[in-house]
């Protein structure tokens, strides 16, 4: 036996196999038939995009350190 399981008899069943039990599924994804994979290229942000959004960042953050907003 696990230590742990001898430490603690009360808590565990008298069987302890390797292999959980089985459980009931919670979450399941339902496949359709004769569909494949959705294949999308990543995102990417051009120079100029990447320079607004880092300009855009920096004016938040002035604005949170002189609490003018606020999270």
């Amino acid at each position: 036996k696990l230590p742990v399981v001898r430490e603690f008899p009360d808590v565990f069943p008298g069987d302890v196999s390797d292999v959980p039990p089985e459980r009931e599924v919670e979450f399941t994804i339902d496949l359709v038939p004769g569909t494949g994979l959705i294949s999308m290229a990543p995102y990417r942000m051009s120079a100029s995009e990447l320079k607004e959004l880092k300009e855009l960042k920096k004016q938040l953050e002035d604005l949170l350190e002189k609490k003018f907003i606020r999270p």
